[in-house]
């Protein structure tokens, strides 16, 4: 997720996969018991044992060089009241890089990092759990899924149903569910918002909080679409809630992380209606910038959604607080989890402000501070790329898969730098077939290349050669990529769902 959404010095990896995968480093800082999982054995055996001992499962999917993952390391995982809530659950973590990993991304139906899911002892999905909001936050909605009576999709189905039974706990299970990682588990993936709509509408008065949730998360993803048929309604709703400095930090994750969105549901670019909105919403975000309360990657999303909803007049002004603020916390930041997340996000936030130079500069001063520093090295690639600067794209795109660690991300970043070479140097045959070569030979090393994460990773390497051949010209180079990618198919089992994805991944008509 930058928030979710975020996803995409030379030393190329020269031991094994599996042997980069062990350089990882753990999950968190010592204190939570992780049951570490790679495979179905490990999961089987952590439900066996909550079974025997009467607790829920906590999931935790994540990756080391995951911006948001890192974040959930430096704020929460390391917070004493979470270590200590930890033993009244089997904590399980899942590292998608090691061996096998993938699959359980199948049998858990999870595709970005971070996830993180409870289930009762019996095996039964009671929850997801939103990875953006703070660390007191996050512990308040664990508590409401540790407690309940009911998984949520049951939950869901009483509200639809009109609501009757359900206490103000159900509902905030409800309003803080992780819709962005749903996965089709409780609503098909077109159908969120006028589910959220919907569910915004039905609860009550009683549960202020959730429905205020609700109505903000309905907001930002109806604006895609322009300006609701309530919009008129809603904005004194939104104008008191951004007025009100403590509700505003009790939906900051809403606020800061869709603000075109919910700007754009509640008025139109020239309506008489926009300028207050804008900026009562600016003050509520300045706010929560100079808030010390909240974390600093926080505290950076705040002013990157100043500048994405202002002004261009107040550029200037936004990009010397940038400036400043970037620099104050790369100064600050002491933890190695913490400063893969906020130097991230401060990278993305300069460039937001249109300080390219600014954001490039950071990045390169963090490549030796970095745990995974090929995650810097794909942002100064787009950097680079933004900046019109082809030749450095390309080298950045080649040392970020050069020095990439790990199964999943090797194929993630490979299929990177193989969009990089499509679309900046199509002209460079020998490279290209030379990449996607490499890849599907990583891919044959792989157990669970064809599953999940990695299996799209595998299908946008397959629509990015296509893509790179709309006419045929290179039909002799397809087909001796195909013949290499049908030897690794043939090893894998028949009729089975990686074996459709491996013998689909270069034929027209895939599935992207």
């Amino acid at each position: 997720m930058r928030r979710a959404l975020l996803a995409l010095v030379v030393a190329s990896c020269a031991v094994s996969l599996v042997a980069c995968s062990k350089k990882a480093e753990p999950p968190a800082p010592a204190g939570i018991a992780w049951v570490q999982a790679a495979g179905d054995a490990e999961v089987d055996a952590a439900f066996a044992r909550a079974k025997a001992e009467g607790k829920p499962v906590f999931v935790y999917w994540g990756a080391k060089w995951c911006p948001p993952c890192n974040q959930l390391k430096a704020t929460l995982f390391n917070r004493q009241d979470f270590i200590e809530r930890s033993r009244a659950f089997v904590p399980v973590y899942v590292d998608g890089d090691q061996p096998g990993a993938q699959k359980l991304g199948t049998r858990f139906a999870v595709r970005g990092y971070p996830t993180t899911i409870v289930f009762t002892r019996e095996g039964r999905e009671l929850t997801r759990l939103p990875g953006e909001v703070d660390a007191a936050q996050y512990n308040e909605v664990l508590a409401l899924a540790l407690a309940a009576q009911r998984p949520a999709k049951e939950l869901l189905a009483a509200a639809r149903a009109g609501g009757q039974g359900l206490a103000d706990a159900d509902w905030r299970l409800l309003a803080w569910y992780s819709w962005e990682t749903d996965q089709q588990q409780l609503v098909g993936e077109h159908g969120v918002p006028a589910l959220l709509r919907e569910l915004a509408k039905v609860c009550p008065a009683t549960s202020a909080d959730a429905a205020m949730r609700l109505r903000l998360k309905a907001l930002a993803a109806e604006g895609a679409k322009g300006v609701v048929a309530d919009a008129a309604a809603q904005r004194p709703i939104v104008t008191a809630l951004l007025a009100d400095a403590a509700q505003a930090r009790r939906h900051v994750d809403v606020l800061t992380g869709n603000p075109k969105e919910i700007v754009a549901a509640l008025a139109a670019v020239d309506s008489p209606e926009r300028a207050p909105l804008v900026s009562a919403y600016d003050a509520a975000l300045a706010t929560l910038q100079a808030d010390a309360t909240l974390s600093r990657a926080d505290r950076l999303t705040a002013l990157v959604a100043r500048v994405q909803i202002g002004a261009k007049e107040r550029l200037p002004a936004l990009q010397a607080e940038a400036r400043e603020l970037a620099a104050r916390f790369d100064r600050e930041i002491s933890d190695g989890y913490e400063r893969q997340a906020v130097i991230t996000t401060a990278a993305w936030m300069l460039e937001e402000a249109g300080a390219l130079d600014d954001a490039k500069t950071l990045l390169e001063a963090n490549l030796a501070k970095s745990h995974s520093p090929y995650y810097l090295m794909s942002e100064l690639a787009a950097n680079a790329k933004k900046r019109g600067d082809t030749a450095a794209a390309l080298d950045w795109s080649a040392q970020a898969f050069e020095k990439s660690e790990g199964a999943a991300t090797r194929l993630q970043w490979g299929a990177a730098y193989l969009r990089a070479l499509v679309e900046l140097a199509p002209q460079d045959a020998a490279r290209i077939e030379a990449l996607a070569a490499r890849i599907i030979d990583e891919a044959a090393a792989q157990p669970d290349a064809f599953e999940a994460r990695s299996g799209r990773s595998m299908q946008r390497v397959g629509k990015l050669l296509r893509d790179w051949d709309p006419l045929g010209e290179r039909a002799v180079v397809l087909q001796r990529l195909q013949q290499r990618l049908d030897a690794v198919c043939a090893k894998l089992p028949a009729g089975g769902e990686a074996r459709g994805v491996c013998e689909g991944a270069l034929k027209p008509g895939a599935a992207a």
